[in-house]
């Protein structure tokens, strides 16, 4: 029997940010086969520990760490925005790094994130380089005939809707709409999810301006469902805010969860940049069901 099979409990953590929760993983030394059945036993909220995904700590060759992220279905996303802040906390607090900054490698590229501390030296939140936003259909990816959605024409099941596409590592439809508190998303959700063009499925945001600065959103998380928070979707919508003339490139951004502050510095850089809270919510050890 390999060593990976008499592996019986799996230190772990649990974290949020603005209710995004994971259940948080060090397998630095790759001992744990078969990621995707893990994370829909320890998702799951009844027989597991309850979570939107798992979030994998792997070692890399690119960066000073890398992080491995299954939604609760039990697919591999590329990126999680509030997902890689409270994988830095975990990695400072798990004593395996003691510099404010660090470069995480993810499936949508190498990000560089900055500690935020309280006035006592605990991480409370960290700052996210997310890099530059990619607005070619093609790319994100979404089948069409126009290189881009900005504002674009859209319709489903005979309901008629302005789309905006972007993909911060992960693809987003953007909807600018009035009474958001009142969609049915569990309806709405899987008909963008699953519709023919994204061929990769698709995350679906519901947006509404609220000012030049603030906006509030619901989002619709492939493979998870309604979330309390999106981080790469708050950096879409923001992006998506300034390409329809909507929003400065500072934004506050409100989610059921909590609120994250993003920039995109459109004209330097390029880059997206997302600010927000970590917070360790407890932790423990995981015993795998047999079967």
């Amino acid at each position: 029997m390999s060593e990976t099979k008499k592996l019986t409990a799996i230190p772990f953590s649990k974290m949020e940010g603005i209710g995004n929760d994971y259940v948080y993983i060090n397998d630095l030394a790759e001992a744990i086969e078969d990621l995707p059945s893990l994370a829909i036993q320890v998702s799951e909220r009844h027989f597991g520990i309850g979570s939107d995904g798992l979030i994998v700590l792997h070692p890399s060759d690119v960066a000073d760490f890398q992080m491995r992220m299954f939604n609760l279905d039990g697919s591999e996303g590329r990126m999680c925005g509030n997902g890689i802040r409270c994988l830095a906390k975990f990695i400072y607090d798990s004593d395996l790094w003691d510099e404010p900054s660090l470069k995480i490698e993810t499936l949508s590229g190498v990000k560089i994130v900055n500690l935020l501390f309280d006035s006592e030296g605990e991480v409370i939140g960290a700052s996210v380089n997310m890099g530059q936003p990619i607005l070619e259909n093609s790319l994100i990816p979404i089948t069409a005939d126009e290189t881009q959605w900005v504002s674009q024409a859209f319709t489903l099941d005979g309901q008629d809707y302005k789309v905006t596409g972007v993909s911060m590592g992960n693809p987003h439809l953007v909807i600018f709409h009035d009474n958001i508190s009142e969609l049915d998303l569990e309806t709405l959700g899987p008909r963008f999810e699953y519709d023919s063009r994204f061929p990769e499925q698709i995350n679906t945001e519901f947006v509404e301006v609220n000012s030049r600065d603030e906006m509030t959103m619901r989002v619709w998380e492939r493979g998870s469902g309604e979330t309390l928070a999106c981080g790469t979707g708050a950096c879409a919508v923001a992006v998506a805010g300034v390409l329809n003339g909507l929003t400065e490139e500072t934004v506050k951004v409100n989610l059921l969860g909590g609120t994250l502050k993003i920039t995109w510095d459109k004209d330097d850089t390029g880059n997206v940049y997302m600010e927000g809270p970590a917070r360790t919510a407890f932790s423990g050890l995981y015993y795998p069901q047999s079967h």
